[in-house]
């Protein structure tokens, strides 16, 4: 078993408000991952592009910079091209969805965040790689 903690997926999660951090944090670690966190858009780029995470839930509705901007920022680095990222708001409109995936999230979840079905997409989009 030793080696299981080498091998846990590092979610990057990024989300302004703490208590949302503190749930999101305490259920991912529950199921198994590596969690790093970021407060804002900016600390998200800087954390994806230093952490390398197997996959990032990004809020959209930042601080700083918002989420889509960051997941732009994201994208532009080629070790990070790659990387799943889930985008996470309470709005739950086709056009949140639309500039969500344009702006180079992979999948949309909504608040409140269901934590089985959340679970069910992180392990889709793991195995994908």
């Amino acid at each position: 078993m030793t080696q299981a903690s080498a091998a846990e997926p590092v979610v990057l999660v990024v989300e302004d408000f703490e208590d949302n951090r503190f749930m999101m944090r305490r259920l991912l670690e529950m199921s198994g991952y590596r969690v790093v966190e970021a407060v804002n858009g900016e600390q998200a780029v800087e954390t994806a592009v230093g952490e390398q995470p197997d996959l990032i839930l990004m809020d959209l509705s930042l601080p700083k910079l918002d989420g889509l901007a960051a997941t732009r920022r994201i994208r532009q680095h080629e070790a990070l091209s790659k990387v799943p990222i889930v985008a996470v708001s309470a709005h739950d409109t086709t056009d949140f969805h639309a500039d969500a995936l344009a702006a180079g999230c992979n999948e949309y979840v909504t608040k409140p965040i269901d934590f089985d079905q959340l679970e069910a997409l992180l392990k889709k989009l793991l195995d994908r790689g």
